[in-house]
């Protein structure tokens, strides 16, 4: 999948997300999100980019919650 696409549909799920009064809660929901409903290669496609481009173009909130949350993130082998 083109990581720009990736990198956009996090931003959005963040932008949603900026919304709520804990940061923390909103961290923990967009690690849910992604955990829930991304199927593992994206996952695995956005961690990298992360890895590589220090993060890019993703939104610090994206970032956040990917970096405290990065195990459950992780897809099973």
């Amino acid at each position: 999948m083109d990581k720009h696409n990736l990198v956009h549909m996090a931003n959005k799920i963040g932008i949603f997300f900026e919304a709520m009064p804990d940061p923390m809660e909103a961290q923990q929901g967009i690690a849910d999100h992604l955990r829930k409903f991304w199927e593992p290669r994206m996952r695995r496609e956005l961690l990298a980019y992360l890895d590589t481009q220090s993060g890019g173009e993703l939104r610090c909130i994206v970032i956040s919650a990917i970096e405290a949350h990065r195990s459950e993130l992780l897809p099973r082998q």
